[in-house]
């Protein structure tokens, strides 16, 4: 039976990936400081599991899955026994260092102490640490337990074999973690996705395109594939002779596109698209599209599924 597993924070990435230890048959110990968050966070598991079986995201009953999510009281009590902890409090440095410093302190010396942080350096967040060398950062994309990519992220002081550990620990769990070889702001997601806004803002900024339209090349274009596969694959697949001959015959399309300075996410342009989304989406139905959102991506990876069995077949 696998280990039992502690979800520190049960906000919007704590009670995500209470789902998908559970799912995999951890028990999973729910802590916050607040203590109305980690049963709030179990009543969305107790709703969304139900869904995931429905749709054959799941290989287990869901009531056993939820049966193995739990609330607790202390942070003594969640840590007891446990083999990884996955902290998701607040992102600022100054909760993040006082919150692994108390975890350090009070977990087995062979517990790995993992951050969802989006940003922060897994090295300023353990420096100084006695056990420095168990921690290290587990970046979802939210809601992970519906887009398995996940970023491993070490300091340089990180035990390799922890690494392994856990990206194995993940593996078994449903998640496709990316194990990195070394901290850098901003980690491969981030940077990657900064990428794309930085453009993104840039051309509605230069009255180019619009929010929506901009929107529309990715929801109805480059994303299609990107669902499936990454940008290598896919121009890979876009010349005959794959990635070198798109490279020989495109790359060219591309020298000097990347060399703009940042665009400016603020003042003028931010209002547009602010205005744009608002008139899109009032603020009143952001949590009711975020539902819909969840239930699309379900859809979505119970078609990636069949499909990836089909090609098994």
């Amino acid at each position: 039976m696998p280990a039992p597993v502690a979800c520190i924070g049960a906000g919007l990435i704590g009670r995500a990936w209470s789902i998908v230890f559970a799912r995999a048959g951890h028990e999973v110990r729910l802590w916050d400081e607040s203590a109305e968050a980690p049963h709030a966070a179990r009543a969305f598991a107790a709703e969304m599991l139900p869904e995931l079986g429905r749709l054959g995201l799941i290989d287990c009953d869901p009531e056993e899955a939820l049966a193995r999510i739990r609330p607790v009281a202390t942070l003594e009590e969640a840590l007891d026994g446990v083999e990884h902890v996955q902290e998701s409090t607040f992102e600022e440095i100054g909760v993040k260092r006082a919150i692994f410093a108390r975890l350090d302190a009070i977990a087995g010396p062979e517990t790995v102490l993992a951050s969802s942080s989006s940003a922060l350096l897994p090295s300023v967040i353990s420096e100084g640490l006695a056990g420095r060398h168990r921690v290290m950062v587990n970046h979802p994309i939210n809601p992970a337990y519906l887009v398995p990519a996940a970023e491993l992220v070490p300091a340089p002081w990180t035990d390799p074999a922890l690494m392994d550990r856990t990206a194995t620990m993940l593996r078994a769990a449903g998640m496709r973690p990316i194990v990195m070889k070394k901290e850098i702001d901003g980690f491969i997601m981030n940077r990657m996705q900064g990428a794309l806004l930085h453009e993104a803002f840039r051309l509605v900024e230069g009255g180019f395109a619009s929010a929506e339209d901009v929107d529309i090349g990715l929801s109805e274009g480059l994303a299609l594939r990107w669902s499936f596969i990454g940008p290598f694959e896919t121009i890979d697949l876009n010349a005959p002779d794959g990635v070198r001959q798109y490279v020989e015959r495109y790359a060219g399309i591309y020298d000097g596109l990347s060399e703009q300075p940042p665009a400016d996410w603020r003042g003028a342009v931010l209002d547009r698209i602010e205005a744009e989304r608002r008139a899109a989406l009032p603020a009143t139905d952001i949590a009711d599209r975020q539902a819909w959102r969840d239930r699309r991506l379900m859809a979505l990876a119970a078609h990636k599924r069949r499909a990836a069995n089909e090609i098994g077949d």
